[in-house]
C-alpha cells in the first residue's frame, strides 16, 4: 500500500498543474508519516533529476538579453550577493543553525530562490533533509511576498520601473516575481523578469566557487565537480544562438521545470521525524530575517536613487 501510495504521488508531481511548494509539501508528509519503501533508489534518482532538471532551465535563458542587461550592474550585483551570504553565515551562527542549511537559504535569497538551491545543493554535498528545509523556508517566503510587496509598493509610491526592480531583487523565485510585478503593471513585470532572469545567470559562477570553497560533511573540499552547470550555460547558449532551437528550448524548459517539481517530491520523502527534530525552526527564523534585511535594504537604496531600473 505505502509503495503504491508512493507512485501514485510521484506521477501526480508530473502533472502540470501541481506546484512546486504542494509537491515538495506532499513529500514532507509522505517521509513523516510512514516508512519510505525505496530510500536509496529515491536518493540517486533525486541527485540525477535535479542535476537534469537545471541544465533543462538553461533553456529559458537568453544570454544576449540576460549579459546586456547583466553588464550594466554587475558591481552591484557581486556586492549584493557577497552580502547577502555573508549576512546569512553571520546569522547562522548567532541562531546556531546548520552550516548547510543556512548557506543554501542564502543562496536561495540572494539569487532566485529555488532554482539557486537546486542547483547549489549537489555541488556542496547537501543532504536531503537540508534541501528540504530551505526550499521550505523560500516556497514559504514567496507566498508571504505576493501579498506583502504590492501591498509596500502601493503605500510607499513605488513606479513601476522601481517596484519590478525591487521584486526582482528582494523576492525568492522568478515565478512570485511575475506574480508580484504583475499587479503592479506591465512595465514592472517587463523589468521585474528581466532584472531577476539577469541575476539567475550568477547561478553559475556561485556554484562553481561554492564547489571548490564548501566543505562536504567528511571534511573533503573540492570533490564535487559541478558540471552539470557548464550544461545549463551550453543549453542556454544554444538556445540563444540558434534561433531553430528557440521553440524546442521552451518545450524542455517546461519539461525540466516538472521534473524539477517531481525532484522537490522525493527530496521531501526523504525528510523524517529524527531530522526534522534536529532542524527545528531556527532555519526559518534566519529565512525571515534574512529576507526582512534584504528587502529592507534594497527598497531604502531604491527610493534613495542609488537603485535605478
Amino acid at each position: 500500500m505505502t509503495r503504491a501510495v508512493f507512485v501514485v504521488l510521484a506521477l501526480a508531481s508530473l502533472l502540470p498543474v501541481v506546484p512546486a511548494w504542494a509537491a515538495l509539501l506532499a513529500g514532507l508528509g509522505f517521509g513523516l508519516t510512514v516508512e519510505h519503501p525505496f530510500p536509496a533508489k529515491t536518493k540517486q534518482a533525486s541527485t540525477w533529476l535535479l542535476q537534469g532538471s537545471v541544465v533543462g532551465l538553461g533553456a529559458a535563458m537568453n544570454l544576449e538579453v540576460v549579459l546586456r542587461v547583466g553588464a550594466q550592474g554587475v558591481g552591484q550585483t557581486l556586492l549584493a550577493i557577497t552580502a547577502t551570504l555573508a549576512v546569512s553565515v553571520a546569522l547562522a551562527k548567532a541562531f546556531g543553525t546548520e552550516r548547510v542549511t543556512s548557506l543554501l537559504i542564502g543562496v536561495g535569497t540572494a539569487i532566485c530562490g529555488g532554482s539557486a538551491i537546486a542547483a547549489v545543493a549537489p555541488a556542496i554535498g547537501a543532504k536531503s533533509h537540508q534541501v528540504s528545509v530551505a526550499l521550505a523556508v523560500v516556497f514559504l517566503l514567496n507566498a508571504a511576498a505576493l501579498v506583502l510587496f504590492p501591498a509596500i509598493g502601493y503605500a510607499v509610491g513605488l513606479s513601476e520601473p522601481a517596484f519590478g526592480l525591487w521584486s526582482a531583487l528582494a523576492i525568492h523565485d522568478t515565478s512570485s516575481v511575475v506574480g508580484a510585478s504583475m499587479q503592479f503593471g506591465e512595465t514592472a513585470l517587463q523589468v521585474g523578469t528581466t532584472v531577476k532572469l539577469t541575476r539567475a545567470l550568477w547561478i553559475v559562477p556561485l556554484t562553481l566557487v561554492l564547489a571548490r570553497l564548501v566543505k562536504s560533511e567528511d571534511g573533503a573540499k573540492g570533490t564535487k565537480k559541478p558540471w552539470f552547470i557548464l550544461g545549463f550555460l551550453a543549453v542556454a547558449a544554444l538556445v540563444t544562438w540558434e534561433p531553430m532551437l528557440s521553440e524546442v528550448g521552451k518545450g524542455l524548459a517546461a519539461v525540466a521545470r516538472q521534473v524539477l517539481v517531481l525532484t522537490l517530491f522525493l527530496i521531501g520523502t526523504g525528510v523524517n521525524r529524527v531530522a526534522l527534530k534536529t532542524v527545528g525552526a531556527r532555519p526559518l527564523v534566519l529565512g525571515v530575517v534574512l529576507w526582512g534585511l534584504v528587502g529592507g535594504s534594497t527598497l531604502a537604496l531604491i527610493q534613495a536613487g542609488v537603485l535605478r531600473p
